[in-house]
């Protein structure tokens, strides 16, 4: 195995298991819906991410050099998005609760997308694709890199979902349950930060 593909296996892995909007997502639906009902998000993260990655890898990053204000754009979309979504969350309520803003998990295509709006991904696949990419063999490096973020991504999101499934048990008080979705609320706007500030 050559060192820069070691390199780029670290890099991925540390990326996707670290703490951010989508594990901390994830992490709320595994205690809110289960870990079955969560699958869907997950599958979205990890496809979307990946063909993130790959678009990125063939073009995309080279727009946003040209052109910033569209990169400034996205950044501000994204967190308003992702303020919307940790409001969902904040007001969530525990399964069955009548009248309550319980909601559903994210899907798929929901997940997917969001990792256009998503500030992490964003630092995460423009990072990637900076330092992995050789002009030499675009293609096959941007591939390279998109399947090694798919095949990373799923089981780290899953751990995450698993320790929401883990925590469901602790949380079956619904003040509990209500203060811990608070909690990720806050989480979640809080990882904007390293996001917005550069």
């Amino acid at each position: 195995m050559s060192s820069t593909f070691a390199a780029l296996l670290l890099y991925a892995f540390v990326a996707t298991v670290t703490p951010g909007p989508n594990n901390l997502m994830v992490l709320a639906s595994g205690v809110n819906f289960g870990f079955r009902r969560t699958v869907p998000h997950m599958l979205g993260i990890t496809f979307g991410f990946a063909f993130m990655v790959l678009t990125l890898g063939l073009g995309m990053a080279q727009i946003f050099r040209l052109y910033p204000p569209l990169f400034a754009l996205l950044k501000i979309l994204g967190a308003l998005y992702m303020l919307w979504l940790a409001w969902k969350i904040a007001t969530s309520g525990p399964i069955g609760e009548a009248g309550g803003t319980r909601g559903a998990p994210l899907g798929f295509f929901g997940a997917a997308m969001f990792q256009w709006v998503n500030p992490k991904a964003w630092m995460m696949g423009l990072t990637a694709v900076s330092t992995y990419v050789m002009v030499d063999g675009l293609m096959f490096n941007s591939l390279i890199i998109a399947a090694v973020f798919a095949v990373l991504t799923m089981p780290c999101v899953m751990l995450w979902a698993g320790f929401g499934v883990g925590l469901k048990h602790i949380l079956d008080n619904p003040q509990t349950l209500r203060t811990f979705n608070v909690v990720m609320a806050v989480l979640l706007v809080l990882s904007l930060w390293p996001a917005l500030k550069g």
